[in-house]
Parts: structure tokens; sequence; C-alpha cells
């Protein structure tokens, strides 16, 4: 028996790498735009949890033994939820409207296994630093931050720019290890079950 991460995510991968887990990497094909046209008007925890668990969903009957985790991560600023800037100019223009502000991420997972589906969101509270015109240019020329919910990496170049962070450090990478042990415990497993 497998854990099967439904995401390309590196980040995730390698939270689950570091937790000892070796995953089967099965990214889903999501339209998520439209998933996130459908949800509107509907709370933030709730469509990154629908992201999350749209993508397990295409995963899972191709997977009936394994454990499988869908995941999806967005940040909400200024009563506004933000995914993936995805360009160097959307990651500029974010960084200058988030310096020195409050933000939560907002993480949502997926867990599968047979018949049994378990959903839950975690937040944490980013607190970002009054970041230089020209570190956020660089931080943006380097490509790091274009593929990632709030344009920012805790892990990597973007913990420089990012003071403090309140609640699960996992969360922010990009999948919360004590959502997935909750839902691994519900399920009757250990973690230690899936450690390679």
């Amino acid at each position: 028996m497998h854990i099967v991460l439904a995401s390309q995510s590196p980040s995730r991968r390698q939270i689950l790498n570091s937790a000892g887990v070796e995953p089967i990497i099965c990214p889903a094909d999501v339209d998520e735009d439209a998933l996130i046209r459908a949800l509107d008007g509907a709370a933030p925890e709730e469509i990154v949890c629908q992201l999350a668990l749209a993508k397990a969903q295409v995963i899972a009957p191709s997977y009936p033994d394994d454990v499988i985790i869908g995941g999806d991560s967005m940040l909400l600023i200024d009563a506004t939820l933000q995914g993936k800037p995805h360009t160097r100019e959307a990651t500029i223009e974010r960084w200058k409207q988030q310096r020195g502000k409050q933000a939560k991420l907002i993480t949502g997972h997926a867990i599968i296994f047979g018949d049994k589906v378990i959903v839950e969101a975690s937040s944490t509270t980013i607190h970002f630093a009054e970041a230089s015109d020209i570190d956020i240019e660089r931080y943006a020329a380097t490509g790091e931050p274009l593929e990632c919910a709030g344009a920012f990496t805790l892990e990597a170049l973007g913990g420089w720019f990012i003071d403090s962070i309140e609640g699960d450090p996992s969360s922010v990478i990009g999948l919360s290890l004590p959502v997935v042990r909750r839902a691994l415990y519900q399920l009757g497993f250990n973690a230690s079950d899936f450690w390679s």
C-alpha cells in the first residue's frame, strides 16, 4: 500500500519525502479555473477543499488499494483569494501589494481510501516582510514564486521575505502533516505504516 499524491507540486512531494514517505506521483488534470467559477461566493476554505477533492477524485479510481491525497493552496489577502501568479509581471505586482501585510495561506486536503473521504482545510497566518523593489524583481526573475500560491515559498528563496508565520509550517509549504496524520488515523492507519 502506498500514498498517491494527486499533485505535481515538488514542495508537497518534498514534505512527504522529509517525513519518510516516498509517494506515487500522479498529477490530476482538473480545470481549476472552471471549478473556482462554479464555486463563486463560497467560503475560501470551501474553494480550496473542493479543488483538493476534485484532484483526489480524478486519481482515486486508478489506485483503489492506496491512500490518495489531493491538495490545493491559496492566499487570502485583503479579502481576495489568490492562486499562483504564473508570470513574472504578476509576481512583482502581487509582492508590491502584499509586502508588509498579513495574509492567510489556506491549504485544502482531500484524503481518499476506498469509499472513505476526509476533507479538511488548514490555515496559517503569514507576515510578509517589507521587501525592497529590487529584491521583489530579482525574486520574481528566479522563477521560483511563479507557480506557488501567494507567489512565495517558505522553504527556499522566499523565506528571506517572510517575517513570521502563525500555524503549521508544512501547510504553508503545501501539505499539512498534522491534517494527513489525523486522516490516516481515521482511516485506521498509522503514519509510520507509510515510512519507506
